[in-house]
């Protein structure tokens, strides 16, 4: 089974890069670690965390997203809601809010969910955030939780893997077929550290 380590990174758009590292490096405080671009796209990635990072994608046309506020009902062909970041500790949640709201962001006030407490906000592009930080001793991974009270029919299967759901491959691809193409990010194993 795939050991995960984490989410790389999530991949946005922007038809402003500028304002958009100002808001995710400047405000926030995420690193501008990576940059490529060709004069008709750029993709920049900013360090969220020592295994996580949040890219953009800059597109000349693109437009901000249409404002939806997070976990409001849609209708039609949808696809994201919104993404949560999380934070170590009360105090970084409070000092977060501040900065945003002196930034002149909306944020929301803290929101207990029981098993963790949060802000919401948006980005300059219109994407819906979430910080959150976990409340101590209420640790959903060690102890799942399904409390819907008309749960769906895989979810009362429980929190584990359900094997044989999927057909095994019947063929694995051998070591010296394993050829791997280049990609345009290439460019940046030249100043990499090679650790």
């Amino acid at each position: 089974m795939a050991q995960f380590t984490g989410v790389h990174h999530l991949a946005f758009a922007t038809g402003d890069m500028d304002g958009t590292i100002r808001y995710w490096r400047d405000l926030l405080g995420m690193r501008l670690v990576a940059g490529l671009g060709n004069g008709k796209y750029r993709h920049y990635f900013f360090e969220l965390s020592k295994t996580d990072m949040v890219a953009f994608f800059e597109w000349p046309d693109t437009k901000k997203a249409v404002l939806k506020d997070h976990g409001v009902p849609v209708a039609g062909p949808f696809s994201f809601d919104h993404v949560s970041f999380g934070v170590s500790d009360y105090d970084n949640l409070w000092e977060l809010k501040d900065k945003i709201e002196a930034a002149g962001f909306w944020v929301s006030e803290v929101i207990d969910h029981g098993f963790i407490c949060s802000i919401y906000t948006f980005d300059p592009n219109n994407i819906p955030i979430e910080f959150s930080v976990e409340i101590r001793n209420i640790d959903l991974r060690k102890h799942p939780a399904i409390k819907d009270k008309y749960p769906s029919a895989e979810a009362e299967k429980g929190p584990d893997m359900q094997p044989g759901r999927w057909p095994a491959p019947t063929r694995k691809t051998p070591v010296s077929e394993r050829e791997v193409f280049p990609g345009e990010g290439l460019i940046l194993s030249e100043t990499a550290d090679k650790e």
